[in-house]
């Protein structure tokens, strides 16, 4: 990570503080942040939430890692054009699209002994072997493959010529550190580098890199190989789905021009400035109602051991986004094909 570019936080902080279109409304932080403690007190939603989908490793180990590191070099643009044309894959007797249809693909191949783990294996995976792993239950593709398919040949790649062919390598090298090893995802992976120039500024927000990290403190549960000590220092992940959730709690306020924008379906571009804006203002936003939450659990002992940082909160709101569907439609998501997000 260069040394003139912006981290996650303090890119969002820059962001915010210049970003037109987007606002964030302070009044509405603290009833979020209320909401939230009492998901947590009611144990509706916790550090060991992640564990309870049904797709997601229950192992701690080696596999588990490699795992989490397969899935994150692919974890990107998932959405369909068309809500009624979407990429499926069926496995177990149900139906997973969006991030879950990665999953349940991987899980499927494995199942089949397809080592999809191993970068011996998918450094050099051919097109139609990584089409035939995604292949559809519906009429509709995975998009991007070509893209997923050369993230898959670097990743590999280096894990092989550097790390033992295994990421735990990169874990064991970075002293429990999480901004340790973001900046060696983000120097050697550079499907990660995911930055872009705002305000003459270059700016960071590492979305697949962080959930990458976030991912192995939560299927570790905090401890071994996913034990961080700075682990609350990693941010939200910026994303086209949380934004939206966002904006539904009112923490977060799209003009006029942007909503119309989006509802047309306008597609923007990496690092298009209404793009900047809502990934920067989502991150920060998120920063501030964490910040509010370690207030209001200082202020009050009763809450002890309640746990909430940015991590849990981009993934409390993700899956609320997901399950509440319906009732968050009418707020516009921004369209975007890229490999960060």
């Amino acid at each position: 990570m260069a040394d003139s570019v912006l981290y996650p936080r303090e890119s969002a902080k820059f962001i915010a503080d210049h970003s037109k279109d987007v606002k964030i409304k302070t009044s509405a932080i603290g009833p979020l942040a209320k909401l939230l403690i009492e998901k947590s007190t009611k144990n509706e939603f916790n550090l060991g939430s992640w564990k309870q989908h049904e797709l997601n490793p229950q192992a701690s180990d080696q596999a588990a890692i490699d795992w989490v590191f397969f899935c994150d070099t692919l974890n990107f643009s998932f959405w369909s054009e068309d809500d009624s044309k979407k990429f499926m894959v069926r496995y177990k007797e149900r139906e997973y699209t969006g991030y879950w249809s990665l999953c349940a693909a991987l899980n499927r191949a494995l199942d089949e002994d397809i080592p999809l783990r191993d970068p011996k294996y998918y450094s050099a995976v051919t097109k139609e072997q990584l089409a035939h792993t995604f292949r559809s239950d519906s009429a509709y593709d995975i998009p991007m493959l070509e893209e997923r398919l050369s993230n898959l040949h670097e990743a590999g790649a280096v894990l092989l010529e550097k790390y033992n062919g295994t990421f735990l390598t990169c874990i064991q090298q970075c002293d429990k550190s999480a901004q340790k090893l973001l900046q060696l995802i983000v120097s050697e992976f550079p499907s990660y580098r995911d930055e872009t120039v705002f305000q003459g500024k270059k700016v960071s927000f590492y979305k697949r890199a962080q959930i990458l990290i976030a991912d192995l403190w939560l299927v570790c549960g905090g401890q071994g190989h996913g034990e961080f000590h700075d682990i609350d220092t990693i941010t939200m992940f910026a994303d086209y789905r949380v934004p939206q959730a966002l904006v539904y709690f009112g923490v977060m306020e799209y003009s006029e021009t942007l909503t119309d924008t989006l509802k047309k379906g306008t597609m923007l571009r990496s690092g298009d400035r209404l793009e900047v804006e809502i990934r920067g203002c989502s991150i920060w936003v998120i920063e501030l109602v964490s910040e509010e939450i370690k207030k209001i659990l200082a202020a009050d002992p009763s809450l002890v051991g309640v746990k909430w940082n940015s991590i849990l909160i981009d993934n409390y709101l993700w899956d609320y986004r997901r399950d509440h569907d319906k009732e968050t439609k009418h707020i516009p998501m921004h369209r975007i094909r890229c490999i960060y997000y």
